[in-house]
């Protein structure tokens, strides 16, 4: 039996008390962990007595199976598969009901694959699951990803990348699942040079523009509402870490939750996953394969922090950067990306409950 490492979550808090908690407060209403192939752990800290439910699906109907009655558990196990996109549904008495899934699906050969859904805005609304997910690339999936992968009705295929990263590792998930496919040329030689000249500060200022036809069929698809999402660059972090913080930001995740999840990658990469092993003769004039290759000892590369030399976060220098150019993310979505305030209601209505 394939074991899947438990992943640890960020911390969880009342639903009740979120209008005192402070902004910057982690706000997740509850969480799954899996523990193994077989099984998760519900955690809570509102212990409220309810009823809790498995389900196949983010609605509660007479299909589900109810696992505990009136259940008054801060941690609870469940038999879930890893193999089955499964959802707990906690009933509280009053007949509410709060909907927790794998932020991090369990894929055996992913990197960094995540449902976006579950955070809960300053305003009390929560991001729906199964709406999008993000996720490194993605040239390796086994069978049983592309199967546990095709229960997320997907509608379309969002990739970052450049052409250098797409000729080495091209996308075979649309083609799996039936999913539009999306990308737009550029160089990533550009990008590298960039990121090397600014040492490591602000390096993220620039991508907001030259990414801008990524953003625009991103957002575009979102706001379609026509099957989940699944957006991606090589590693998962920056490119799409940028589009993961624009996509919280306008819906109103408070920005340490957004920034505390955006670091989150660095321990849920698995760069052993993000490229294929190919031979770089066959590829000369292609950056990313150097990104890419081994250490010195012989070892796969590895997740670097998503820090600066002097410890501050990429994400929070560009958020900086960001308020300061365009007003802030809303600014920067209606002056480059082309969204109208209509655009940006509609957005939050498909997205939030």
């Amino acid at each position: 039996m394939r074991k899947i490492a438990p992943i640890a979550l960020a911390p969880i808090a009342l639903l009740a008390a979120l209008a005192a908690a402070s902004p910057a407060a982690a706000r997740e209403l509850a969480t799954l962990t899996r523990l193994d192939d077989g099984t998760v752990e519900l955690s809570r800290t509102d212990t409220a007595s309810a009823t809790v439910w498995i389900s196949a699906d983010t609605a509660l109907d007479r299909q589900d199976q109810r696992f505990a009655a009136s259940s008054s558990a801060a941690r609870l196990k469940l038999p879930i598969p890893a193999g089955t996109r499964s959802y707990v549904i906690l009933e509280g008495k009053d007949g509410k009901t709060t909907v927790v899934a794998e932020r991090v699906l369990p894929l055996q050969q992913g990197s960094n694959f995540r449902d976006i859904g579950g955070y809960v805005t300053k305003d009390g609304r929560t991001v729906k699951w199964d709406k999008a997910f993000r996720s490194g690339a993605m040239p390796l999936l086994t069978e049983a990803d592309y199967a546990l992968l095709g229960q997320l009705h997907l509608g379309a295929v969002v990739d970052l990348r450049s052409i250098e990263e797409r000729e080495v590792a091209p996308d075979t998930l649309d083609d799996r699942t039936g999913a539009l496919f999306l990308a737009n040329d550029y160089s990533i030689k550009p990008l590298f040079k960039d990121m090397a000249k600014s040492g490591g500060e602000n390096m993220y200022q620039g991508m907001e523009i030259m990414l801008v036809p990524q953003f625009r069929a991103l957002f575009n698809r979102l706001l379609a509402n026509e099957g989940a999402v699944v957006y991606h660059c090589s590693a998962g972090q920056d490119r799409t870490g940028i589009a993961t913080a624009l996509i919280y930001d306008v819906l109103g995740v408070d920005r340490e939750t957004i920034i505390k999840d955006y670091h989150r990658s660095t321990e849920l990469r698995r760069p052993q996953w993000e490229m294929p092993k190919v031979d770089p003769a066959d590829y000369p004039n292609n950056p990313i394969l150097k990104y890419y290759a081994a250490r010195p000892d012989g070892q796969p590369a590895k997740a670097e922090p998503l820090y600066t030399k002097s410890g501050a976060s990429h994400l929070a220098q560009f958020f900086t950067y960001l308020d300061q150019q365009y007003g802030g993310t809303e600014g920067y979505l209606k002056a480059k990306i082309g969204l109208t305030d209509a655009d940006i209601a509609k957005l939050r209505e498909t997205m939030l409950d």
